[in-house]
């Protein structure tokens, strides 16, 4: 067996028979679908055909980050499959990551602060991760910068909500703020996945559908005006994504066919990409937003510390 036939796609195995494979071990299984193929016309359902396909199935998830409206890796999706085939289900926790230096309080934090889930982590006192506010993207770029080489990589990200000009004119910024004298492309017209080790990549910005899984030493968000704070409360707007992104692509029937539950999932979707984003860096995570009441609230929750809520 050559290393290639070790690694295979998710939607490889909707032609496989019952119990073809010993074993199936399944990253970021959060990111599975329905639908397999290119044009999504292939297969029934990946989790029900890798259980299908394999004598024992393994399945890494974080339902935190699922980033698409077609992702349906969930604990749900998994069982009721594997009660559909009558196998034995052992469910695991890790109960600690390496990713963010390791600092489950910053990730938890995260949670609480993206209105995600409440959690014990209001503050990020005594949590050793370096996460600050800036007050331009300016700023935030010549930080990023300032922060990569000699041995270290550092990069910026931003939420989807500009779209893909550059790929028709290689000469336009696909993102731009002329009041601050910032512009720059998004990554994805030559690198792909593979953006982070190309040189000069640093001078192009990533999107969630090229970091995910990757990891930095300091990643530099962009959050754009599909999340905002007001009063607060943090808000979400899928209409401000970019209309060259597939991660809302059927929102629109969806709102047809049942708005609330519709505004849910594009709600859960927008919060996990920026979650996504903002745990990219090992050191670090560095932020500016598109919203001065958003960015103004970012840096207050960012400081605060216990004795504010004595």
């Amino acid at each position: 067996m050559t290393g290639s036939n070790l690694f295979k796609n998710s939607g490889f195995y909707y032609e496989c028979n019952r119990g073809d494979l010993d074993v199936i071990i399944v990253d970021e299984a959060h990111r599975l679908t329905r639908k397999s193929g290119m044009f999504k016309n292939k297969g029934e359902n990946q989790i029900k055909e890798i259980i299908e396909a394999a004598n024992l199935s393994i399945f890494f998830l974080d339902e935190s980050q699922k980033v698409t409206l077609s992702d349906i890796g969930s604990v749900d999706e998994i069982l009721k499959w594997a009660a559909e085939y009558g196998a034995n289900v052992t469910q695991l926790e890790l109960p600690s990551q390496f990713r963010c230096n390791g600092e489950n309080g910053y990730i938890a934090w995260l949670d609480h602060t993206l209105q995600i889930r409440p959690t014990a982590n209001p503050t990020l006192e005594g949590i050793r991760y370096d996460f600050q506010v800036f007050s331009s993207p300016s700023q935030l770029r010549d930080a990023i910068f300032d922060r990569n080489g000699n041995g270290s990589r550092s990069r910026l990200v931003a939420g989807y909500c500009w779209d893909w000009v550059s790929k028709k004119n290689p000469k336009l910024m696909d993102i731009r703020f002329e009041e601050y004298e910032f512009g720059m492309q998004w990554n994805l017209n030559d690198h792909g996945n593979l953006w982070l080790v190309k040189e000069g990549s640093e001078n192009q910005i990533g999107c969630i559908h090229t970091c995910q899984g990757l990891e930095l030493d300091y990643v530099g968000v962009i959050l754009g005006p599909d999340f905002l704070f007001r009063n607060g409360e943090a808000i979400t707007n899928a209409g401000a994504r970019s209309k060259n992104d597939s991660s809302v692509k059927g929102l629109k029937q969806k709102m047809k066919d049942d708005p609330i539950e519709a505004k849910r999932l594009a709600d859960q979707i927008i919060k996990n990409t920026y979650r996504t984003l903002m745990t990219r860096g090992m050191k670090g995570c560095y932020v500016w937003s598109v919203d001065e009441e958003t960015n103004a609230t970012l840096q207050q929750l960012a400081t605060r510390t216990e004795s504010d809520f004595r």
